[in-house]
């Protein structure tokens, strides 16, 4: 059963797949908690719902004996140029919403697995899992200064994604610490985000204030620091050793640049209409951040270049 998911996985486009043994995370929701209550998630409320479901897979899905970890990369091996004029987007953000591309990959690997009679439930960076403490304790990667998770094969540059199934199957083993004495995520983030190692503070992070808040200005730390991104911040990821040319490059073409565009003209996007907006960033990641959110970040990065 083990190999058939795999292959099929792999099928799909998947990078990585790995299994870890049902259990609860009693002191990585321990962690979390201690993380919210220290402010670091900034607004982003939806973060310390539903921990009790964190915390037990088996409260998601009755009876679950193991938790599979897919990750799927989104390197597609596009550097950010100095453009004039131009704000940079995230990786991750310039082709389609990964979501609905994932969820279609996963539903097919559910339908495999119903048919086998093995009950599954599946998710794609939401609902309440802590989708990254699994990929450590499946073996996926381990766990990064920035908080992201690290692979060997793929550096960070990827997405995870979670099915829980009711049927027991071998597990994998953690992979061990990845990062060792290299501090340079942390001496790169230009606002001082990384606030120690593993832990980020949100209220310092770019990728925060270009994408989740929803207030009409940017602060000033961020305005200063923005180096025009415009849509989430790749600084910490751009300097890990891990993520370099011999990384395993994305084969799912709906996570390439649209139309080809890896960078948004700053003045057009400080002036776009919402319907301008919706219909050039429909199915994208950028929707997220709303209209008035990506003229809000163009502005203030136009306000600091110029």
């Amino acid at each position: 059963m083990k190999s058939n998911i795999i292959d099929l996985a792999k099928s799909l486009g998947f990078s990585e797949i790995k299994f870890a043994k049902y259990q609860k995370l009693e002191q990585q929701t321990k962690n979390l908690k201690k993380w919210i209550d220290n402010d670091f998630h900034a607004d982003m409320d939806w973060i310390k719902n539903h921990l009790p479901l964190r915390d037990d897979p088996s409260l998601l899905l009755e009876n679950c004996k193991t938790v599979i970890v897919f990750a799927h990369s989104y390197n597609n091996g596009i550097d950010h140029l100095p453009v004039e004029g131009y704000g940079k987007i995230a990786r991750y953000a310039m082709g389609r919403d990964y979501h609905k591309v994932l969820k279609n990959k996963l539903k097919k690997i559910s339908k495999y697995l119903e048919s086998k009679k093995i009950k599954t439930k599946y998710f794609v960076d939401s609902g309440p899992i802590a989708e990254r403490d699994w990929a450590v304790i499946s073996g996926i990667g381990a766990r990064a200064k920035n908080s992201l998770i690290l692979n060997k094969k793929l550096g960070s540059f990827f997405f995870l994604s979670t099915m829980l199934v009711d049927q027991e199957i071998e597990a994998d083993s953690p992979v061990l610490d990845m990062c060792g004495k290299c501090t340079k995520c942390i001496k790169a983030c230009p606002t001082g985000a990384i606030t120690e190692p593993y832990i980020v503070d949100s209220r310092k992070c770019i990728s925060y204030w270009t994408i989740e808040y929803r207030g009409e200005t940017l602060p000033k730390n961020i305005t200063e620091n923005q180096n025009k991104w415009i849509f989430g911040c790749d600084i910490c990821q751009e300097v890990c050793p891990w993520n370099n040319h011999k990384n395993i490059l994305n084969t799912e073409k709906e996570f390439y640049p649209r139309d080809n565009t890896t960078q948004l003209d700053l003045l057009e996007s400080s002036e776009i209409s919402e319907k301008e907006f919706i219909d050039r960033f429909a199915g994208q990641p950028i929707i997220r951040t709303k209209f008035s959110g990506l003229k809000r970040n163009a502005k203030s990065a136009l306000n600091f270049v110029i």
